[in-house]
C-alpha cells in the first residue's frame, strides 16, 4: 500500500469525521460532563475498533452483500441513536457532577460510546462502502493487512478529533451554563433527527 493510496484514505476519512454527526453528539455531551471526556472518546474509538476487527476478518464483505442484514444494522443504529438523543434531552449535561458519579458511571459511558459509534450508519459506510475503494488485492501486503491499516488510521483520526472536540466544547462552556445546556440539547436533537431520517430513508427503500 503506498503513501499516495494512505493520504487519499486520510483526506477522505478526514472529510467524514470532520461531518457533525451522532459522534460529534456524544463527545459534546461527554465534553459538558466531568470528567468523562476520556471513557466516552475510548469507547467511540473502542466501536470503531470492533469494525475493524470485523473487517480485518471479512465479515465486513458478507455483511455489504447481504441488504437484509445491512438494513436491520442501519435500523438498530438508527434506533439506538433516537434512544440516546432522548436520554440527553431528559437530563442534559451538568458540569458539576460529583466524584462518586462519574466513577460509577464511566463503564456505562465508555459502553454508550462504543453503541453509539459501533451502531453509527456512517460506519457502515465507511467499513462497507468506503474501504474497498482503496484496498488492492493484486497489491504487496495481504488484504487483512491494508483493512487493518487503514483501520488503525481511522481510529486514530476519531481519537484525536473527537478528544480535542469534547475538550473544546468543556473549555468553552464550563463558565456558561445556559449555553452548556443548550449545546447539550442540541447535542440531542442532532441524535433524534438523524436517527429519525435514518429510519424513514432505510425503511422507505
Amino acid at each position: 500500500m503506498d503513501m499516495t493510496t494512505l493520504a487519499a484514505f486520510l483526506a477522505v476519512d478526514l472529510l467524514l469525521v470532520f461531518t457533525p454527526g451522532a459522534d460529534w453528539a456524544y463527545a459534546i455531551a461527554a465534553g459538558l460532563r466531568d470528567r468523562s471526556v476520556v471513557p466516552a472518546v475510548a469507547g467511540l474509538t473502542a466501536g470503531y475498533a470492533g469494525y475493524t476487527l470485523l473487517a480485518v476478518a471479512g465479515l465486513v464483505v458478507i455483511v455489504a452483500s447481504s441488504a437484509t442484514l445491512l438494513t436491520a444494522l442501519t435500523v438498530a443504529g438508527a434506533g439506538y441513536l433516537v434512544w440516546l438523543g432522548w436520554g440527553v434531552l431528559r437530563a442534559p449535561a451538568a458540569l458539576a457532577a460529583s466524584t462518586a458519579e462519574v466513577g460509577s458511571s464511566r463503564l456505562r459511558i465508555v459502553l454508550k460510546g462504543a453503541g453509539t459509534s459501533g451502531l453509527n450508519p456512517k460506519a457502515l459506510l465507511l467499513y462497507f462502502s468506503l474501504f474497498p475503494q482503496f484496498i488492492d488485492p493484486a497489491g504487496g501486503w495481504p488484504v487483512a493487512t491494508q483493512t487493518g491499516l487503514l483501520g488503525v488510521l481511522h481510529m486514530t483520526v476519531c481519537t484525536v478529533v473527537y478528544l480535542a472536540i469534547g475538550v473544546l466544547a468543556r473549555a468553552v462552556l464550563r463558565t456558561r451554563p445556559s449555553a452548556a445546556r443548550a449545546v447539550t440539547r442540541v447535542s440531542g436533537v442532532m441524535m433524534i433527527v438523524i436517527g429519525g431520517f435514518l429510519l424513514v430513508e432505510r425503511l422507505a427503500a
